[in-house]
């Protein structure tokens, strides 16, 4: 009698490598911001963010307290430098770069800790004043920075 044995293979699209057989729960702190230029909405714009994002992708379940996981950290950089410089020594354009500190601690196995910082801009003309545009920016910097941050906390890269 042959037994016939199968495989299944299983594809995580969303880059998730979690074992949710161990990892039940995470808890995310707030991320204040410590950087000398300070844009006010910017950092519940980035906590909002990044707690939908885990929602989304994994099962994990957002707690308060005790947790297999956790995440805290700070936005630790806001910046505005000159990009593009034509030839009349005039910028063009404008980088915008947000820089954020991120401690993850996996409770179950600490070599899956990561402390690390993130950094992501986006570029505007000049010519736009950077209260027209702040909130678009912010919002693509933040995907940015989550998709980094995922990647190397929860996605286990």
């Amino acid at each position: 009698m042959l037994a016939f044995q199968s495989c299944t293979i299983s594809y995580k699209f969303n880059g998730a490598a979690l074992d949710y057989n161990v990892y039940k729960t995470i808890r995310v702190s707030q991320f204040p911001i410590r950087a000398a230029l300070v844009y006010p909405p910017l950092q519940q714009l980035f906590e909002n963010e990044l707690l939908d994002y885990i929602t989304r992708n994994t099962r994990l379940q957002v707690v308060d307290g005790a947790s297999d996981l956790e995440m805290e950290g700070e936005i630790t950089g806001y910046s505005l430098s000159p990009q593009a410089v034509t030839e009349n020594a005039i910028a063009s354009k404008t980088r915008l770069t947000i820089t954020v500190r991120v401690k993850y601690t996996d409770t179950k196995n600490e070599k899956n800790d990561v402390d690390q910082t993130f950094s992501a801009y986006q570029d505007f003309d000049s010519s736009e004043m950077l209260t027209d545009v702040q909130d678009q920016l912010c919002q693509e910097i933040t995907d940015q920075l989550i998709d980094l941050i995922f990647n190397a906390t929860l996605g286990n890269w």
